[in-house]
């Protein structure tokens, strides 16, 4: 394939950088346009930009949104809906796949009607109302912000009472402290097992072949503790259509196919010897998962996202092994203090000890004057991967790159990828999930 035109728009927060730079890489012309203010400088000389995409529609061959959100409201899904009507390529969701992430009801509703396997939940728009039922149905709860909000991931919490007690007491401290900005939440039953993201790619009409399975690490510290960030780490693997696949996104290809729907999404699970139980959608790139991904195709990410864009069957290549992605993050991350940020961490220098830039992939960074340097104001500028035939290969890879870059005040997880090689791979192993699916 020659050069094409590739639009890429984060219409609120920059989170796509990492992509549009990958693609331009490869030859490819492309213009990246960032609507929030404070991202702007986010890939300066790493990306070509735009301020006007819409000025650019014309011009681009692919157009690639990153995410659900138009400031603090879904809307993307419509925007590529919309251009889709007009004959462009885009790869984005439709109004209902946004509203799959926007409200986790309606989530639930869409996999039931489609036979998939459901947790108990129950959503709330009133904090008392909510309260009231854990004290009449004692248990230990998740308890999922709906809406914008959501998108501040420490608002997530995992119950660990059995009579439900900690949840009571964290709602009644999000009444107090979040009630005005929560428009809503699920309460989930919490279910004991191992957590899998089954993530496909979707071409308007189907899924590709290709499946891939994915591992979050949410917590800010080894050993899975500290406050819920939207990530620190992932590691991963491909495979085919297998059980847990076809028990969950494989169900709703026919619903996808109905909506247009085009590009990445994932199923968050916990799966245990009982069965399969959706957590919750991501329909769109997850991020650092995105970049995880790029590392571990094998075929050009260009080609992959062009045909994908317009329906042509595409034809990807992976490493067939494992991947893992560590997050690199500074001060005050997860959290936001303006003066932590500027004392430490704002136009940080970021230093490599070697030439190599292999598995090293931007998020919150730019180019300047010859010198990568922290971008932004979220404290996330890099992610490093490794792949290899085993976990422990890919993670000795990912944190022999981890060692070679010198920030000042940074830090990341060093477990990434420990849980698989502890047992959660013998596990699903065990339980008959990874094999081939029944047909």
């Amino acid at each position: 394939m020659g050069s094409r035109h590739f639009l890429f728009i984060s219409a609120d927060a920059a989170l796509i950088t990492d992509l549009a730079w990958h693609v331009h890489s490869e030859g490819h012309d492309v213009k990246y346009y960032i609507e929030a203010e404070s991202d702007q400088e986010i890939g300066d000389g790493f990306v070509p930009k735009t301020d006007d995409w819409k000025a650019d529609v014309e011009w681009a061959d692919v157009i690639i949104f990153d995410d659900i959100w138009v400031g603090s409201d879904i809307g993307t899904g419509e925007l590529a809906q919309e251009l889709r009507e007009q004959g462009h390529a885009v790869v984005g969701g439709t109004p209902n796949t946004d509203h799959l992430e926007e409200d986790r009801g309606y989530a639930m509703e869409i996999l039931e009607a489609h036979g998939v396997n459901t947790v108990e939940h129950h959503v709330f728009h009133d904090f008392d109302a909510g309260i009231t039922h854990v004290q009449e149905h004692p248990n230990p709860y998740v308890i999922k912000p709906l809406g914008e909000v959501q998108n501040v991931k420490r608002l997530l919490y995992v119950g660990n009472e059995d009579d439900g007690s900690d949840v009571i007491d964290v709602l009644k401290a999000y009444k107090k402290a979040w009630g005005h900005r929560m428009k809503g939440f699920q309460l989930q039953r919490k279910v004991e097992g191992v957590e899998v993201a089954i993530c496909g790619f979707f071409d308007g009409e189907q899924f590709i072949d290709q499946v891939n399975f994915n591992f979050e690490h949410k917590k800010l510290f080894p050993g899975n503790i500290g406050p819920s960030t939207g990530e620190m780490g992932t590691s991963m693997f491909w495979a085919g259509r297998n059980k847990l696949f076809e028990e969950t996104l494989g169900k709703l290809e026919d619903w996808l196919a109905a909506e247009g729907y085009v590009g990445s999404i994932d199923l968050n699970c916990i799966v245990n010897e009982t069965g399969i139980y959706p957590l919750e959608f991501t329909p769109r790139f997850g991020y650092p998962t995105i970049a995880l991904q790029e590392e571990s195709f094998e075929s050009p990410t260009g080609q992959f996202f062009f045909d994908l864009a317009h329906g042509a069957d595409p034809d990807l290549t992976v490493h067939r092994g494992y991947q893992i992605a560590v997050r690199i993050v500074l001060p005050p991350f997860p959290f936001d203090d303006e003066k932590a940020y500027d004392e430490n961490s704002r136009n940080a220098a970021v230093v490599f000890e070697t030439d190599s830039r292999d598995g090293i992939h931007i998020e919150d960074a730019k180019h300047v004057d010859g010198q990568w340097r922290v971008a932004g104001e979220n404290g996330m500028p890099l992610v490093v991967t490794g792949k290899g035939e085993t976990m422990q290969d890919a993670r000795e890879q990912a944190y022999e790159r981890v060692d070679t870059i010198v920030i000042p005040n940074c830090y990341y997880r060093d477990d990434i990828g420990e849980r698989w090689i502890a047992g959660d791979g013998d596990r699903l192993q065990s339980w008959g999930y990874l094999g081939p699916a029944e047909r």
